[in-house]
């Protein structure tokens, strides 16, 4: 098959983990001896499939560089699982617009952003010149002007957008119906790590549910030590995130019709601490009634390597937009958008997501895909 022709957007931890997974999985299909993937296929296509060809940033010690540089550079403190990774483009000077937080320079080089003073490439054409099939966004929280920015290249380029952060454009109606009259598929917003605190509150929401219980209270709380965290010292710039994360939680009462009255739902990022580089610890705390209102209290505490928790979860998503573009399926594919997303434009329960997840992993249409369809005749 073909290659899925990838460009990313913020080459920091993220990016970092993504492409050494992308080595270190090189040839990998379910069963074989390289196990931590959801999916070894999807569509007909591995991760072999998948190769970056652009790269953007605006900190001054990776623009201009080779991608493998700037995946090694600071601030990037992901561990390296995957040293071998091939030189890649490379990075070519991004608009930096709002993606630099003003707190920033408080910190050292070591630890925070630099912005370049190189100018900004032409991003439209370079994604037209290495005929990208997706972009991926891994800018900072709350860099609103810089998505659209790079939302609106992926249109003049006719490209799909996978939006890792809380910026909404998957989600947002006005957004959708762009990608839509251009005839390509999106998935968004804000990525949801395989194994963090999202999805476990997410699961711990519906287990609650399931088993007859009413939430009184459901609260998490995030520490860590990579640029997001100290990206989100700067308070300004977390009106989207906790709202994201919150949308988790509140969406499992949606879709039951169960009232938020009288329970407390809170989500969000708590405090950056060097230290802990990109380990993010997660607490949790549940409050609950079941049989005769007898109280249920659960207290969970979750720590993970951040970065490469979200990549296993991007290099699916890099796929489920290839194959969906090749099926003629439009706009925000709601599926592997619930599935992977905090804030995706249709939140379903983790079953339903899976499902649609499975159908187009094996290329059906479902009620909900068969709606997305442009000239759904011709694949009849």
């Amino acid at each position: 098959m073909e290659k899925i022709r990838v460009a990313i957007v913020g080459i920091g931890n993220c990016a970092s983990a993504l492409v050494q997974g992308l080595t270190y999985y090189q040839g990998f299909t379910s069963g074989k001896d390289r196990d931590g993937l959801m999916r070894g296929e999807i569509g007909g296509y591995q991760l072999g499939d998948i190769e970056v060809v652009a790269a953007f940033d605006v900190d001054r010690r990776k623009v201009g560089g080779s991608l493998r540089e700037a995946c090694f550079s600071k601030p990037n403190c992901t561990p390296v699982y995957e040293a071998n990774i091939p030189d890649g483009p490379v990075v070519r000077m991004g608009n930096p617009l709002d993606g630099i937080g003003s707190k920033m320079e408080e910190y050292s080089e070591e630890e925070s952003f630099r912005l370049s003073s190189d100018t900004p490439c032409d991003v439209t054409q370079i994604l037209k010149d290495t005929r990208a099939d997706v972009l991926i966004n891994y800018l900072p929280v709350g860099s609103q002007l810089a998505t659209e920015y790079y939302a609106n290249c992926c249109l003049d380029a006719g490209i799909s957008l996978l939006n890792c952060i809380p910026v909404f454009i998957a989600s947002d109606a006005k957004w959708e119906a762009k990608f839509i009259e251009r005839g390509i598929p999106l998935i968004g917003d804000d990525m949801k790590s395989q194994f963090g605190a999202s999805i476990l509150s997410q699961m711990l929401q519906e287990l609650a549910f399931s088993r007859g219980h009413k939430v009184k209270c459901h609260i998490q709380r995030n520490v860590g030590g990579n640029t997001d965290f100290l990206n989100m010292e700067d308070k300004t710039r977390l009106k989207s995130k906790k709202v994201s994360k919150e949308n988790v939680i509140r969406s499992q009462n949606t879709i039951r019709g169960v009232s938020e009255e009288g329970s407390f739902l809170h989500a969000g990022p708590s405090e950056y601490i060097r230290y802990y580089r990109d380990n993010k610890v997660a607490n949790l705390h549940l409050e609950m009634e079941g049989f005769m209102g007898a109280p249920v209290t659960l207290d969970a505490q979750l720590s993970v390597i951040d970065s490469p928790n979200s990549a296993g979860v991007v290099m699916d998503a890099i796929r489920y937009l290839k194959v969906a573009r090749e099926m003629g399926i439009v706009g925000a594919l709601r599926g592997p958008s619930a599935f992977t997303q905090k804030t995706p434009p249709q939140q379903l329960t983790f079953q339903d997501s899976q499902r649609e997840c499975d159908a187009l992993a094996s290329r059906q249409l479902t009620d909900i895909t068969r709606s997305q369809v442009s000239h759904v005749s011709s694949l009849d």
